[in-house]
């Protein structure tokens, strides 16, 4: 199963594949401006019955060349990566016939040092291959922590609010980004940003301040959640009724997210009055794969 933080990461750069450009104009890394970009298959299984997919693969068009981007998201140390990572550099070579470049992004110093390598593949005393990936990291990424910088750019900010999760200026970085949102307004790219940030953060202890933020005022969110919310709460204005928009609120975001609510778990949200339970649920929901994700660690 797919991490929440691993989606959230290939998922940004998927949506705005421009991004990384503006990342490595930051750390002075030799490449041009994109003139194109395309997203390309993930799928890198052969005949034989094994399965490896990568998690973002694009071709970008630059006025020197044009070069394949595999993006991958890294938790932790593996030390199975960096053979996996060899073959995908080697198979898209292979199968499009330009020259791979692996980025790695990580949420710590330690993931992020250690995926540099460089990995050489082969005996001691003769390396066959080399796999140098470009690493982004908290150690690299800007903390966007200024409003007007973040409103500026969006993408970049979730970027370094994702990778910098676990850094002690966190705060600060979520501050600006929320800030940056509700100055964008109305808008599908508020809710795609809050959402894919939100998945990024979901593992670690951010997570809280980030929910804090959000419940101050859900008002500049146009999501289908946050509307039934401000409608029953203008409507009904007293407890039972909110608790009754949350729950609402709670299955048409399991709805839209096609995860399968059955009779039994659908009459027990309909049935709960407890609006914090219903909220730690509607926070679930945003990550969740299974209804049975929701009602994770409860009796």
């Amino acid at each position: 199963m797919v991490r929440s933080p691993h989606e959230a990461m290939h998922r940004l750069f998927q949506h705005d594949p421009g991004v990384f450009t503006r990342a490595f104009h930051e750390l002075a890394l030799p490449f041009d401006d994109p003139l194109e970009v395309a997203l390309l298959s993930t799928d890198l299984t052969e005949s034989r019955p094994i399965e490896r997919r990568v998690d973002t693969v694009m071709r970008i068009v630059t006025a020197s060349g044009s070069f394949l981007l595999l993006v991958e998201a890294q938790g932790d140390k593996d030390p199975d990566k960096p053979a996996s990572w060899a073959y995908y550099l080697s198979h898209l070579l292979a199968k499009f016939g330009l020259p791979p470049v692996l980025l790695v992004v990580c949420q710590d110093q330690s993931t992020a040092t250690w995926a540099a390598g460089p990995w050489q593949l082969g005996p001691p005393q003769w390396s066959s291959l080399v796999v140098r990936p470009l690493v982004l990291g908290p150690h690299n990424v800007p903390e966007v922590t200024d409003v007007e910088t973040a409103a500026a750019d969006i993408p970049l900010a979730a970027l370094s609010a994702i990778t910098h999760a676990k850094a002690p200026g966190i705060g600060a970085i979520l501050k600006a980004l929320v800030t940056a949102l509700r100055d964008i307004g109305n808008t599908d790219e508020a809710q795609l940003f809050a959402e894919l940030t939100e998945l990024g953060l979901s593992s670690s202890p951010a997570i809280e301040t980030w929910r804090k933020l959000m419940t101050m005022d859900l008002s500049f969110f146009r999501s289908e959640t946050s509307q039934r919310l401000r409608a029953e709460g203008v409507e009904k204005g007293h407890a039972a009724g909110h608790a009754e928009g949350l729950a609402d609120g709670l299955l048409r975001v399991l709805s839209r997210r096609g995860i399968v609510t059955d009779d039994n778990a659908r009459a027990r949200i309909k049935a709960c009055a407890d609006q914090d339970q219903l909220n730690t649920w509607l926070d679930r929901s945003l990550a969740a794969t299974t209804i049975a994700d929701l009602f994770a660690d409860e009796t």
